[in-house]
């Protein structure tokens, strides 16, 4: 199979990408940074810098679409919004456009998203049946995102919208930004604590995605996050005992709103999402629970 991906330097890029070699697949990324794909993805990897170096005789079977600016690196002043927006948005919109040009189109388009798409959910359980609860900024940016995803329908292309949690993971992501404040028992909650974190171990979120690719009759949203959620409160408890650190420095939400404005409601905001639509396909998680999954990275930390 060929499988073309965007985001393909990425956490979740870099780990598809090796699975996939494994499985002998060929893959092409489409990357701002062509040259240093076969050293971040794999070798083999086939890094391009426009879509028209696909030969319109080279079929390509699948498009994975992970593409997007981090949304939790730095506030979201006008011109990070505007980043934000282009490297997601505009990015699929391109997409859009090479696909029309094709004459041989992939079977699927399997394209990013998160569970902010539901906006902060308070104590709501949230199935891939819900509705926005709130929208902030985060569930407009993601909104619009699946809504230009889902135009690649009109082209015969099925379409399925992944909607991740935080992915943990030993070499990158959220993890990472918490391994040293909590190693030097500075880690804690955030806030009050109570709010809903869905989160999903990397070597989950990569077999459900190969999931979906595989399993022609899904189509649509997906929450792709463990079936059992937790409170930022027990996160950062559990997050502890995986390190044999303390972790009751609380960070006040005052502080966080100080310093972050309207980005801070991605940490003090959550969801209490479920991934329902993946479990009556049939997918079957390997990391249930928060603690079996920590203490599987803990020691590449």
């Amino acid at each position: 199979m060929h499988i073309l991906l965007t985001g393909g330097t990425g956490l979740i890029g870099q780990h598809l990408c090796q699975f996939w070699l494994g499985q002998g697949h060929r893959i092409s990324v489409w990357s701002r940074r062509p040259d240093q794909v076969p050293r971040l993805c794999g070798r083999g990897v086939r890094g391009i810098a426009q879509l028209q170096e696909l030969a319109a005789d080279d079929p390509v079977d699948a498009i994975v679409n992970l593409a997007g600016a981090p949304i939790a690196d730095r506030p979201w002043t006008a011109g990070r919004r505007q980043l934000l927006w282009a490297s997601r948005i505009t990015l699929t919109e391109q997409l859009l456009a090479w696909l029309q040009s094709r004459e041989q189109r992939p079977e699927v388009l399997i394209s990013g998203s998160a569970v902010g798409w539901y906006g902060d959910g308070g104590e709501r359980e949230l199935t891939e049946a819900s509705q926005p609860v709130r929208e902030d900024f985060a569930s407009q940016l993601c909104i619009a995102w699946e809504e230009t995803a889902q135009r690649a329908q009109r082209f015969g292309v099925r379409v399925v919208l992944v909607r991740t949690g935080l992915v943990l993971a030993s070499d990158g992501g959220f993890l990472s930004r918490l391994r040293l404040p909590f190693k030097l028992g500075l880690g804690g909650p955030l806030g009050n604590g109570r709010q809903w974190m869905p989160w999903v171990h990397i070597d989950d979120q990569v077999a459900l995605i190969d999931f979906l690719l595989q399993h022609k009759d899904t189509s649509g949203p997906y929450n792709a996050c463990a079936p059992e959620p937790v409170r930022n409160r027990e996160f950062a408890r559990r997050l502890g005992r995986a390190l044999h650190r303390p972790a009751f420095m609380p960070m006040p939400g005052l502080l966080l709103k100080a310093g972050l404005g309207e980005l801070s409601t991605l940490l003090l905001g959550g969801q209490r999402a479920r991934p329902v639509r993946l479990l009556a396909a049939g997918f079957t998680f390997r990391f249930n629970d928060l603690q079996s999954a920590l203490d599987n990275l803990s020691g590449r930390l």
